[in-house]
């Protein structure tokens, strides 16, 4: 299984939090971030974004096709986030568009097996996939992609 967590890029400062929208940059950086995605991704893809409409936007720079679920809005739980995609023992790849703290609390959790703050810059993603098999499975982190390197 591969999971890919997606900050939503760049949006503007304004209330209510849910309602807001991208900024011209964050439109340029989700649209790079998607294009790099198009290129690397292969196979099977779910894209599940948060109930926030900047994390909607992010998503839809990759595909119109994607679920919305209120499992990774704004403070929800790193476990929310592994139950909601199957961690590890989903198929396929699922990209989780949402926010801080918690997909860096996500990646903390699979890196060092214990939940802690991390940062996950706007618009960047942290690319992770699983290997091997029943008590055997291990987590690699495959790519960090920031949107200033594309």
């Amino acid at each position: 299984m591969d999971m890919i967590l997606w900050r939503h890029a760049e949006a503007e400062n304004t209330t209510p939090d849910e309602g807001r929208v991208l900024t011209t940059k964050g439109r340029r950086q989700a649209r790079a971030v998607a294009k790099w995605l198009r290129e690397h991704v292969k196979g099977k893809v779910r894209v599940v974004a948060s109930t926030a409409l900047r994390a909607q936007q992010t998503a839809q720079a990759l595909m119109n096709d994607f679920d919305i679920s209120s499992d990774i809005a704004v403070g929800a739980s790193p476990q929310d986030v592994l139950n909601l995609v199957g961690w590890p023992n989903g198929e396929g790849t699922v990209i989780v568009v949402g926010h801080q703290p918690t997909l860096g609390q996500v990646a903390s959790l699979l890196l060092t097996g214990k939940e802690a703050d991390g940062q996950i810059k706007k618009g960047a993603i942290w690319w992770f996939r699983t290997r091997g098999e029943g008590m055997e499975i291990e987590t690699l982190l495959h790519a960090v992609i920031s949107p200033e390197l594309l």
